[in-house]
C-alpha cells in the first residue's frame, strides 16, 4: 500500500510530464509546497523504483509508476462517473470528492463500479477512463478558441480544473457529446457565438479555451 502522499506525487507527476521531465520548481507550485519537500520525496520516489529522477534535470515516472499513475486515475475517473451517474452529485463537485476517496477503494471495488456502470470509457468531464492494467488513451483535440466558423464539432471533454466553470458549463448544458456550430467569432480573443441545441449562445475565449473538441 502506497501512502496518500505518494500516491499524489505520482499523480502530479504524471500530469506534469506531458510536457517533458518535470522540474522541482513545477513540482513545489502544482502542490503548494516547498522545493525542499519535494526533493525528499523525489528521492524516495526514485529508491521505490516509481520515477527517474536527476536533481538538475528533473524527474519522470519509471515504468512502474505510469502503471499506479494509470490505476490511480482510473479510480479517480470511475468514482467521478459513479458520483454523478449513481448520486447525483453535480459536475462541479465530482473531482474534488472522488480526489478524497481514490486513495482509499480497492481493486475490486473499482471493478464493481466500472460493471455497475456498464464498462465507461469516458468520465463526466469527458477524460478517458484508462481500462484496467492498461495505458491511459491518448486523443488528439483543440479547444473551442481555436476552431473555425462555420464548421459542425461536438464537445469532447471539459477541463476539471475550475469548479466554478464547470457548473456554469453544466448549467448552460455544454456538456460531453454535445454538438454545436460556430457561428462568429470576434477579433482579438474577443467572444465566439455558438449554435446548440437550436439556440444561439455566446461564450467568451477564456472560457472556450477550457472546452475541447477530437480533431
Amino acid at each position: 500500500m502506497l501512502s496518500q502522499a505518494v500516491e499524489d506525487y505520482i499523480k502530479t507527476i504524471h500530469k506534469l510530464q506531458e510536457n517533458g521531465l518535470v522540474s522541482t520548481t513545477e513540482l513545489a507550485n502544482e502542490l503548494n509546497i516547498s522545493g525542499a519537500s519535494v526533493t525528499g520525496m523525489l528521492k524516495r520516489l526514485a529508491t521505490m523504483g516509481l520515477v527517474d529522477y536527476n536533481s538538475y534535470k528533473g524527474v519522470r515516472l519509471s515504468e512502474s509508476g505510469s502503471k499506479i499513475a494509470s490505476e490511480i486515475i482510473r479510480h479517480h475517473r470511475l468514482l467521478e462517473l459513479y458520483l454523478k451517474e449513481m448520486l447525483g452529485y453535480s459536475l462541479d463537485k465530482v473531482h474534488e470528492e472522488a480526489c478524497r476517496l481514490e486513495h482509499h477503494i480497492s481493486e475490486e471495488f473499482a471493478d464493481k463500479i466500472d460493471s455497475l456502470l456498464g464498462n465507461p470509457e469516458f468520465d463526466p468531464h469527458g477524460h478517458p477512463i484508462p481500462p484496467k492494467n492498461g495505458d491511459i488513451p491518448k486523443t488528439l483535440e483543440k479547444p473551442l478558441s481555436m476552431l473555425e466558423i462555420g464548421k459542425d464539432f461536438t464537445i469532447k471533454r471539459l477541463a476539471d480544473d475550475d469548479p466554478e466553470k464547470l457548473a456554469f458549463f453544466e448549467k448552460m448544458g455544454f456538456l460531453p457529446n454535445t454538438p454545436f456550430q460556430i457561428i462568429d467569432k470576434a477579433p482579438f480573443n474577443g467572444p465566439i457565438s455558438l449554435k446548440m441545441d437550436g439556440k444561439d449562445i455566446i461564450i467568451g475565449n477564456e472560457l472556450a479555451t477550457s472546452i475541447f473538441v477530437e480533431v
